[in-house]
């Protein structure tokens, strides 16, 4: 009769105990009279609170549905075996997804995510590979069942975009994205070209956490921000906003600059640009520190723009590969449709157990 493999392995991954019982002390702690009485905090227990069952319960259930499956097979019931080897298949894939997400131990892996495509070298041909790999992610969100939502973007001269900001919600949302942080080049045959020829082409991804304003970290002073409001751009007709209802903020001392135009009211606007701009300090913050920290050890190298983590090649053959982890593939379109979860697998367990 068929057998769970690798079962211990995955086991290993997930310490269900220790798990249940920071689950018992957040649920006694938020049992306590006064728990409510600082309401920021007590929103970010009740957060840890539904994600721990969430993880407690489902690993609880497939422990179960393995024992049920020992017993099943003891019988040496041959009429169960076809069944049986369905369910251990179905099982085995959610113990696949699951310790792949326990990996997901860094600081911010449970957030959610600004996900930022920007088109660099190569004019048109990088303002249309922007809009491919936002398809790109905007199709894996949808096959994670996560919710994505286009902040702000700018549209490219002849075709494309030249940036695009998008905000994804969903559970452990900036530890799966956290690995396409990075430049992605594109090698094809263009169609803007007359001749036809190959072209190279860049695009620059960010990643930055959506975290709240207790677990930023970082102090934003009123003063230290200005706020201009403009019309929304639109094509034209019905789609122009007749009042001024875009936010741009600048940081003044960062010099960071923040657009949000999506929202039809101003104040919705402006809260989702304090939402960015908070992410984009949170994330300078981490990269000074990861440099001090680079410097100390004499290992610091600038980032150039030109060192790719990841390269899509369309001719004069295909094929995907991710330069830090050397892992490929070679069906180029089904990356581009959305299937990503190899790259970002490989690359959680080339990083240290995901906490780089």
């Amino acid at each position: 009769m068929p057998r769970t493999r690798r079962s211990n392995s995955y086991w290993s991954v997930f310490d269900l105990t220790g798990k249940q019982s920071q689950l018992d002390q957040l649920e006694r702690e938020a049992a306590m009279p006064d728990f409510w009485n600082d309401s920021v905090s007590a929103q970010r227990v009740m957060k840890n609170v539904s994600s721990l069952r969430s993880e407690v319960d489902g690993w609880g259930a497939i422990q179960q549905q393995a024992r049920d499956f020992a017993e099943l097979a003891k019988l040496e019931d041959e009429s169960l075996r076809p069944e049986l080897e369905s369910e251990i298949q179905k099982l085995e894939s959610e113990l696949q997804k699951r310790s792949f997400a326990a990996m997901l131990s860094g600081p911010f892996d449970h957030d959610d995510a600004i996900l930022a495509i920007h088109a660099g070298a190569g004019g048109t041909d990088s303002q249309d590979w922007a809009e491919m790999l936002q398809r790109m992610y905007l199709r894996w969100c949808e096959s994670r069942g996560f919710a994505a939502e286009i902040l702000d973007s700018t549209p490219g001269e002849e075709a494309g975009i030249k940036s695009v900001t998008i905000s994804v919600s969903g559970q452990y949302v900036y530890g799966y994205l956290r690995s396409e942080k990075g430049v992605h080049r594109l090698v094809r045959l263009s169609p803007f070209d007359a001749a036809h020829r190959r072209h190279t082409s860049f695009a620059l991804v960010e990643i930055l956490p959506q975290v709240t304003m207790d677990e930023a970290d970082v102090e934003i002073n009123a003063n230290d921000i200005k706020i201009d409001v403009f019309r929304s751009s639109g094509a034209g007709g019905q789609n122009v906003q007749k009042n001024a209802t875009a936010v741009r903020l600048t940081h003044l001392p960062t010099g960071i600059v923040v657009t949000c135009q999506n929202e039809r009211s101003q104040t919705q606007n402006r809260e989702f640009a304090m939402r960015i701009l908070r992410a984009r300090l949170v994330e300078l913050k981490r990269a000074e520190r990861e440099e001090e920290r680079a410097v100390l050890r004499g290992e610091y190298t600038k980032a150039e723009w030109g060192s790719q983590i990841r390269s899509y090649v369309l001719h004069p053959y295909q094929m995907v590969k991710d330069h830090r982890t050397d892992f490929q593939v070679g069906s180029a379109q089904s990356v581009l449709d959305g299937d990503l979860d190899g790259f970002m697998e490989d690359h959680l367990k080339n990083t240290a157990g995901g906490k780089k």
